[in-house]
């Protein structure tokens, strides 16, 4: 088994998205939380653009898959 997929394994669905969102986005998304809920992750911050919320969104669904996501962050 490789290493990447050790560790992705090991690492809680709440962390695991917002490293995910965090690395995809370059850190563009200002006091990102993630909050997961049963069958739902919702992710809530800020940030300048629109794009780096949609690259968010594409971060947070690749991680979380089968649940619904809600992305709540405000561009400002």
């Amino acid at each position: 088994m490789e290493l990447q997929s050790v560790l992705d394994a090991q690492q809680p669905l709440a962390a695991r998205v917002e490293r995910m969102v965090r690395e995809k986005t370059s850190g563009l998304i200002r006091d990102l939380r993630v909050t997961v809920m049963p069958g739902e992750i919702a992710i809530t911050g800020r940030a300048a653009t629109y794009y780096a919320k949609q690259l968010a969104t594409h971060a947070a669904l690749d991680a979380c898959e089968d649940l619904t996501l809600t992305n709540d962050i405000e561009v400002f």
